[in-house]
């Protein structure tokens, strides 16, 4: 990766889901210059266990996720709302990238929180535990980035989110605040 590269983690495995899919819509509207890539393998992470993370020895898929997060310019994380928080998957990405503590690859790291979610509030919780785990894992939280789509199972149901016109001009905005934020080159 590189400083034009800006890495998209997915809090939901599920085949079609909505987020990746907003993550998919967001990489299609990166600037020239600038590639938004998206990390597939949060499924093949153990989960996360000090006894697993020992130099030399740190499961491939954690190491690669790590190799991921330090190489790019910022992070977009996406996250459903699974009763009422994010998704274990999320968590346990974070908790990988926040280790060795206060010199992980999160540390100082631009990243934003976008997702949608089935209720009204387009998974707002999730959201803001999202922003709380990683500002204690020492990344670069933009607090002003605020994207939680409601509805998203009926409003995606036949409509891509690429192809809505209010969710590409919010995707577009949060990549251009991440990209602008000062703490990202582009």
């Amino acid at each position: 990766m590189s400083e034009n590269t800006v890495l998209a983690l997915v809090g939901s495995l599920r085949a079609g889901s909505t987020n990746r899919q907003l993550a998919e819509a967001t990489a299609q509207v990166s600037p020239e210059g600038t590639t938004v890539v998206i990390f597939d393998g949060l499924a093949e992470i153990p989960f996360y266990n000090e006894d697993l993370d020992v130099e030399g020895q740190v499961p491939a898929a954690a190491l690669r996720l790590r190799e991921a997060a330090a190489g790019a310019a910022g992070i977009l994380f996406f996250t459903p709302e699974y009763n009422g928080t994010m998704t274990a998957v999320l968590k346990n990405a974070i908790d990988w990238l926040s280790r060795p503590f206060g010199a992980g690859a999160l540390k100082d790291k631009a990243v934003a929180v976008l997702g949608t979610a089935y209720g009204q509030y387009g998974g707002v919780w999730a959201h803001d535990d999202a922003r709380k785990s990683l500002k204690i894992a020492g990344a670069t939280v933009l607090e002003d980035v605020k994207v939680a789509i409601p509805g998203s199972v009926v409003r995606f149901a036949e409509l891509h989110p690429k192809d809505d016109a209010e969710v590409v001009g919010q995707v577009t905005e949060a990549l251009e605040t991440l990209l602008g934020s000062g703490k990202v080159a582009a």
